[in-house]
């Protein structure tokens, strides 16, 4: 996969794309990761990028020449069929399904704003499409894109070591994960619990999905309202439900 973010401050994109899995992605070449500074399309001795908004108010914002000229050609360089999209708080909601399509595309060209945002005839004209990473204010976009690229790129085939781990994320399946537990079994008291020592797998597997469903209808209800539930799936909610209610009384 081609990904390209275009950004006034390469560096800090690059620097958040060397460590992890994502770094070594990179490094192998399954990730082709490159960054474009619209500073670098400038024809005047300070390279300016910004100017005062038009009907006055405060802060900056992007001009279109040079964003426009770092746009077209990262869009030429990446393959056909990838989208150009801009980091923005007015754009559609990013989440897992959106890491998931992104990482089918063969490429994506990530814009990252900055200052009060981007000339709006730029938006128009010239962006696919609009992506925000949660209803939060940043002073750029930088962060959010190394979000999206890290979120999109960890589901490409061969960058996890283990394949089934991005299927056993949360959200993976529209569920939250399960609880993980490691050596020692014993932390101060606090135990393993029995049945991930039993050895059983199919009885691991039905608690871990146990404790996937009744997590997320402890913690993130909304999804289970898009979730359609099986009837062993029920099953295992309504026993878990017992079971905390149990607990939180002390019974």
């Amino acid at each position: 996969m081609f990904i390209e973010v275009i950004t006034l401050f390469p560096e800090m994109v690059r620097g958040v794309m060397s460590f992890g899995v994502v770094g070594r992605a990179i490094e192998k070449s399954i990730v082709q990761f490159a960054t474009r500074d619209p500073r670098s399309y400038t024809d005047d001795n300070h390279r300016t990028v910004d100017d005062r908004p038009y009907g006055g108010g405060p802060g900056m914002v992007m001009k279109v020449e040079p964003l426009r000229t770092a746009i077209r050609e990262a869009r030429a360089a990446a393959p056909p069929g990838s989208p150009v999209v801009l980091l923005s708080a007015q754009g559609r909601r990013f989440d897992q399904a959106v890491a998931e399509d992104y990482a089918t595309r063969p490429g994506l060209v990530l814009v990252a704003g900055r200052y009060e945002g981007v000339d709006e005839r730029l938006v128009e004209s010239e962006i696919d499409e609009e992506l925000s990473v949660g209803d939060f204010v940043l002073s750029g976009g930088e962060i959010a894109a190394a979000l999206v690229v890290d979120a999109a790129a960890r589901l490409i085939p061969g960058v996890l070591g283990d394949e089934e781990s991005a299927q056993n994320d949360s959200f993976g399946s529209g569920l939250l994960d399960w609880p993980h537990y490691t050596r020692p079994d014993d932390v101060d008291g606090m135990l393993v619990p029995g049945v991930l020592l039993s050895g059983d797998h199919a009885a691991i597997a039905r608690w871990r999905l146990k404790q996937s469903l009744g997590r997320t209808w402890q913690r993130r209800p909304d999804l289970l309202n898009r979730y359609e539930l099986t009837q062993d799936e029920k099953q295992l909610l309504d026993e878990y439900i017992v079971e905390h209610s149990a607990d939180k009384h002390g019974n």
